[in-house]
């Protein structure tokens, strides 16, 4: 009996067909993996939020300051609290550690403080990152024209108020969220430090105050007029663009 066998015409069409499938699949498959993080990255921040809401159930009602400088410093040791770590540097050992944050209350899933979008360096010696507090509003801090953060009480709007978000600027990450113009609460000269990063298929993710979580499109760069020249020239060739919620302070503020 006589074999039979592909012609070498045919094993082209074979190969064209699966070459064409592949040029076909390969870009849906990779925004179904964007997806896929994107959809983690809401989880991680609902956690944030539930952590939070946990965090103010038990100390009165008060969020998470955002940062305090050396609560208990000594000539030996130097302590940095943030909200999501605490570093302690021993300067007689030079020994450095890395802790849980207030947030978590010394209890803490590192991995979920780590955006799986997110593959850019900290700002600080954190080794999870991505993501960001509203510092200008809620948590305030030590170096902040308020000081003592915001009672759960106190926000009027939490579904239109912006608690923790994907934290990114020009520089890599920050963990610190800032509102697009100062405040009497929030006179940080450089704004564009504290924006969000659109890197969700071009959305961001917020977890607002009433503990619900989204993704939002647009983006704003409305600002001081050097920090928009900033976000606009960076946003012109940025693969991933970075800017504020809103237009005005109102997706950040507590009316």
């Amino acid at each position: 009996m006589e074999k039979k066998a592909f012609t070498l015409i045919e094993m082209l069409v074979v190969i064209a067909v699966i070459s064409l499938l592949t040029a076909v699949l390969m870009p849906v498959l990779a925004r179904a993996r964007r997806e896929g993080k994107a959809v983690m990255c809401l989880s991680n921040l609902r956690q944030l939020g539930i952590a939070a809401q946990l965090y103010a159930d038990d100390n009165d009602g008060y969020y998470p300051i955002a940062y305090i400088n050396d609560p208990e410093p000594t000539d030996s040791v130097a302590v940095y609290v943030c909200w999501d770590f605490v570093h302690v540097k021993d300067w007689e050992t030079l020994e450095e550690r890395t802790e849980p944050g207030l947030l978590w209350q010394k209890d803490m899933i590192e991995n979920i403080q780590q955006c799986p979008s997110f593959k850019g360096a900290a700002n600080s010696d954190d080794p999870y990152t991505g993501y960001n507090y509203n510092t200008s509003y809620i948590g305030h801090g030590s170096n902040e024209a308020v000081t003592t953060p915001a009672k759960v009480t106190q926000v009027r709007k939490p579904s239109r108020c912006a608690l923790f978000g994907d934290g990114e600027y020009a520089d890599g990450a920050n963990k610190f969220m800032r509102c697009p113009w100062k405040s009497e609460c929030d006179t940080f000269a450089f704004r564009t430090s504290g924006t969000q990063g659109y890197r969700h298929n071009s959305k961001t993710n917020v977890a607002w105050c009433d503990g619900h979580v989204s993704s939002q499109k647009q983006l704003y760069t409305d600002t001081v007029a050097w920090g928009k020249e900033q976000l606009d020239r960076y946003n012109e060739t940025a693969k991933n663009k970075i800017g504020f919620l809103s237009p005005d302070n109102s997706a950040y503020d507590l009316k």
